[in-house]
């Protein structure tokens, strides 16, 4: 079998790449196993400088990249050239986390005889969880996949890993493969701490192998949640970090419609149909009052959405699911079409902007469309009556890694209400901005409740992401020569430790 390159814009095969077969799998992720002890052994420092490598060398790929990229993307070199960028930066940035070394969290309590009854001599830190697979994402081909922050994390934490490219972009994941395992080579590591397979089937194969100790993933809600049953129904169950789907709702508050009219309108237009509206942080739900100031808000959007030029999709899946999805919502009794873009070819799709009453989530069969995510350049208005429909339309809302509050002062009952539901439905809160965008920093929270993630408490972006592929170890009365040195006596690494209670740094 074969997965074709294909160029996103005209249809064209570029290339062709072989599916992998489960001896290939195996072999992958046995080959990836073999080098865990090294990759351990070479301690926060030495995987530090890989990922310092790694960085260079894709940075140093960024031409074939993004000529790679755009082609069977459409994504275009402005905004890929920024996603050489960010793919390099969080690499640069697990280096910075591992020469702080707080992700280890380690803590001792020393012996204490005299204790009743006697306290043996405890000291606990993280260690890597095993071999991690990965699963790229199909709208950034770049940042959330082969040379994505899975990697980057999981490398970070000691963890081989072997990537299941996608098909989408299967010669870029190659490139980015390629600049991954030079680095690799220039910090002294073995190169096979990076494999990749091609083809759906391989990566079924990649949860079941019994060394794959962990999955990243970020995608659509049926292939994660498929995968994630995969997963807990292994004879071994591992964890299963999905990213799936998000509506990310943002509210507009009756004073925030009023006194910001016209700038929401153009932010908010801008956000929704941002890379084509394939961003996982697209606002795909917007409330707003149903007031003057409110229509008044939605006739600017509608004005924004008819300007718009003709999209080119990520790929032909992609642009069916949308059309299907777009007109299906469109058809709902209710539901009003109050604007699309400037239509264009048969391998294009055009903006479109949905309003209709919150009353109409009363219907379920309304609901469960309208509460769903439509990846794409389309972005449903659910106009409320009252804070009451506001706050019950919001409690309705599945679980979203982005929420945003758009209000005035002298609404602060108001937007504290809100916030406390908010806070319920995302994993991210945003007030008086726009969700696209997410820093890739030590703070980010990139997850939150079911579908946005499979494991709300975790984050697929920013440092904290490490934790996903780290487990504790706790060393009972161990001989000093067998301790790992984040333990030892003397802190012979420098690192931030708790010892009997008390935070050394």
């Amino acid at each position: 079998m074969t997965v074709w390159s294909v160029d996103a814009r005209t249809g064209d095969r570029r290339g062709e790449f072989a599916e992998s077969t489960a001896e290939q799998v195996d072999q992958a992720c046995r080959t990836a196993q073999a080098t865990l002890r090294e990759l351990d052994a070479a301690g926060p420092r030495g995987r530090a400088e890989l990922l310092d490598a790694m960085a260079a060398e894709l940075q140093a790929a960024g031409d074939a990249l993004i000529a790679a990229a755009d082609a069977e993307t459409a994504l275009g070199v402005p905004r890929l050239t920024g996603e050489v960028g960010r793919a390099a930066g969080q690499f640069r940035l697990f280096a910075e986390a591992l020469r702080e070394g707080s992700y280890l969290d380690v803590r001792i309590d020393r012996a204490d005889p005299s204790a009743a009854p006697p306290r043996p001599d405890l000291r606990r830190m993280n260690v890597p969880i095993g071999v991690v697979a990965v699963f790229s994402a199909s709208n950034f081909p770049l940042a959330f996949s082969v040379s994505g922050g899975d990697t980057a994390s999981a490398l970070a934490a000691g963890c081989p890993v072997v990537v299941k490219a996608h098909p989408l972009h299967p010669e870029t994941s190659e490139i980015a493969l390629a600049a991954l395992r030079a680095g690799a080579r220039a910090a002294g590591l073995p190169e096979d701490v990076v494999q990749l397979v091609h083809g759906q089937d391989a990566g079924i194969a990649l949860v079941r192998h019994p060394v794959v100790k962990a999955v990243g993933f970020t995608g659509s809600v049926p292939g994660g949640r498929y995968l994630h049953d995969v997963a807990k129904s292994r004879p071994e169950p591992i964890p299963f970090y999905g990213e799936l789907g998000s509506l990310n709702p943002l509210v507009i508050t009756p004073g925030a419609a009023e006194a910001r009219t016209t700038a929401i309108a153009s932010g908010l237009a801008a956000s929704a149909t941002q890379g084509s509206g394939q961003f996982c942080t697209k606002p795909g739900l917007v409330l707003a009052p149903a007031t003057e100031a409110g229509r008044a808000l939605v006739e600017a959007m509608a004005g924004h959405f008819t300007e718009m030029g003709p999209q080119v999709l990520l790929g032909d899946g992609i642009r069916g699911g949308f059309l299907s999805g777009a007109d299906a919502r469109a058809s709902l009794p209710g539901v009003t079409v109050a604007a699309t873009g400037k239509p264009g070819d048969d391998r294009q799709v055009t903006a479109r902007l949905l309003t209709a009453p919150a009353a109409l989530l009363a219907d379920e069969n309304a609901a469960e469309l309208l509460l769903e995510e439509c990846f794409g350049p389309l972005t449903v208005v659910l106009t409320y009556a009252d804070e009451e429909e506001l706050a019950a339309t919001l409690a309705a809302v599945p679980g979203n890694l982005t929420a945003t509050l758009h209000s005035e002062p002298g609404e602060e009952e108001l937007a504290a209400r809100l916030v406390t539901v908010l806070r319920d439905r995302a994993g991210r809160l945003i007030f008086n901005g726009y969700p696209t965008g997410v820093a890739v920093t030590w703070a980010q929270q990139h997850g939150g409740p079911y579908p946005s993630a499979t494991e709300p408490a975790t984050t697929s972006v920013g440092t904290a992401a490490i934790f996903r592929f780290l487990r504790p170890v706790a060393y009972q009365d161990t001989p000093a020569a067998l301790l790992p040195e984040a333990l030892r006596d003397g802190n012979p690494l420098g690192l931030p430790r708790h010892v009997d209670g008390v935070l050394e740094l």
